[in-house]
């Protein structure tokens, strides 16, 4: 039987594979929904809908799996306020993908660009929050669970990192983040997924001790 540990670690690695093989499908094959080209965006959708909804599918079990391991995280009854945080930043992952997936339907309507525009940039704003929760989750983790110094200070750069990563969008005003400052907005975000992804890797190895989430904390004994 799979201890919560490792049920952990493995929610983990799963939430971070699933998110970065949707963003391997995603990035090359131009089916990163632009809400400032909304008409192009349809009609990449329209005609590669099979590709898209491969990545939305992924994109959907990497939120739902965060979800899930902040939920087994809380239910062993330590850092609850990390594992809160961790949970909303997963639902609101959840949401955006609600949008895009709105918008997989509205491409079958040319004529409803405008809406489509609405919905997406509800959804480019929605991931924004996700990211931002997400980051409060990391810097609530640093500063309540004991954890190796080293480990602290990769969590405060990964914090401080996804920090400008979602700042960023706000920087650019009503324009909007164009598709260059989203990808430095993601790249930002990658050592928050990396500090994850080593919490649920110890998870997944058995390196668990009392009064730690995710990985974090005291060595145990033997």
């Amino acid at each position: 039987m799979i201890t919560a540990h490792r049920l952990t670690g493995v929610l983990l690695l799963t939430a971070l594979t699933a998110m970065v093989a949707g963003a391997a499908v995603v990035v090359p094959s131009g089916l990163t929904l632009n809400p400032t080209e909304t008409a192009a965006t349809l009609a990449a959708i329209r005609a590669r809908p099979a590709l898209h909804l491969v990545e939305l599918g992924l994109d959907v079990i990497g939120w739902t799996a965060l979800v899930a391991a902040a939920l087994t995280m809380a239910a062993r009854r330590v850092a609850l306020l990390p594992s809160g945080l961790l949970a909303c930043a997963g639902l609101a992952g959840l949401l955006h993908d609600a949008g895009n997936l709105a918008v997989t339907q509205l491409a079958a309507e040319p004529a409803a660009v405008e809406v489509a525009r609405a919905v997406l940039l509800t959804a480019k704003w929605t991931v924004d929050l996700a990211g931002l929760l997400w980051v409060a989750a990391t810097a609530a983790a640093v500063l309540q669970v004991p954890m190796a110094a080293g480990l602290r200070r990769a969590g405060v750069v990964a914090a401080l990192s996804g920090l400008a990563s979602v700042v960023l969008p706000w920087t650019t005003g009503t324009a909007g983040p164009s598709p260059v400052v989203e990808q430095v907005g993601y790249a930002l975000h990658l050592p928050v997924m990396a500090w994850y992804a080593v919490l649920g890797w110890r998870e997944l190895r058995g390196r668990a001790s009392v009064g730690r989430v995710g990985g974090v904390g005291r060595p145990s004994n033997g």
